[in-house]
């Protein structure tokens, strides 16, 4: 996706799609997937953060972590992670750019353990979005935009009943995207009904 600081509605997100990709996301497979549970409705999006290391945007750790070919001996921090088998659908980089991973329609290794309105293993039925940020940081604009038309692209092909933070799934455990994350500014972007959104935004 071209980087652009005001968001572009005019596309039909009905025929954005082939077989769970996105056309307008730079493919890049992962192999870090797997199939869904037989009938499952994806009717969930779950939002990140990701920077590797910390703090550090704009190169291609994030890539190399969710396709294994991440050098561990790159970055002290990396030892931490070191051996770590992740991927989401999608990620955002700070300039606007759309990467995806995983098919929609196939499960991504995004959530782990998590639980959503008495369910269970998230990733079974959301999809998982990733922003180049770092908690409790603030966002680039052009990540609000390109969020918003995503989640409208993905709502026009799943049934989505609601967005949500890697921090409402997971809580205690993950605090992502975290507190400079702006909830009204993307709920103001989408015009989607309150109920859509985490209670306390």
């Amino acid at each position: 996706m071209t980087p652009t600081e005001t968001c572009d509605q005019g596309q039909d997100p009905t025929s954005a799609w082939d077989q769970g990709w996105f056309r307008d996301a730079r493919r890049l497979d992962s192999p870090n997937f797997g199939p869904r549970p037989p009938g499952m409705a994806v009717d969930l999006v779950v939002l990140h953060s990701i920077s590797l290391p910390p703090g550090v945007y704009g190169g291609l750790a994030v890539q190399q972590l969710f396709t294994n070919t991440l050098d561990w001996d790159a970055h002290p921090y990396y030892q931490q992670i070191r051996g770590l088998t992740v991927s989401a659908h999608f990620f955002v980089r700070r300039d606007g750019r759309l990467w995806q991973f995983v098919s929609c329609d196939a499960r991504a290794w995004h959530a782990g353990a998590s639980c959503h309105q008495g369910r269970d293993n998230c990733n079974d039925f959301s999809i998982g979005i990733e922003l180049e940020g770092l908690e409790g940081e603030r966002f680039a604009p052009v990540q609000y935009c390109v969020v918003a038309d995503l989640c409208t692209a993905i709502r026009a092909n799943y049934p989505i009943r609601q967005v949500v933070g890697h921090e409402h799934v997971a809580p205690g455990r993950k605090f992502d995207p975290g507190a400079g994350f702006d909830w009204p500014l993307l709920r103001q972007s989408l015009d989607w009904g309150e109920d859509l959104f985490p209670p306390t935004v």
